[in-house]
């Protein structure tokens, strides 16, 4: 889990992912969306399923989709 750093004009989105159980899932959910040009923080919760992502301009839905499939889950939308 990353600290959440929000800046004038930032987006800030909520996704729900399935599947996320522990503190490691949040890890690597987080991991794989930090990775997306434009990202600037990511707090992944698994005991709620949201993933709040704030980046510096929306964020296209597949590469929010690749990265949460390529940490092992399953993006179920926007919160």
């Amino acid at each position: 889990m990353t600290t959440q750093t929000e800046t004038p004009g930032s987006v800030t989105t909520v996704y729900k992912v399935s599947g996320m159980s522990c503190g490691h899932c949040e890890g690597s959910v987080s991991g794989e969306i930090s990775a997306i040009a434009g990202v600037s923080s990511v707090t992944a919760v698994a005991s709620t399923g949201e993933v709040t992502v704030v980046s510096a301009a929306p964020l296209a839905d597949e590469a929010v989709q690749a990265a949460v499939d390529e940490a092992g889950f399953e993006l179920v939308g926007k919160a």
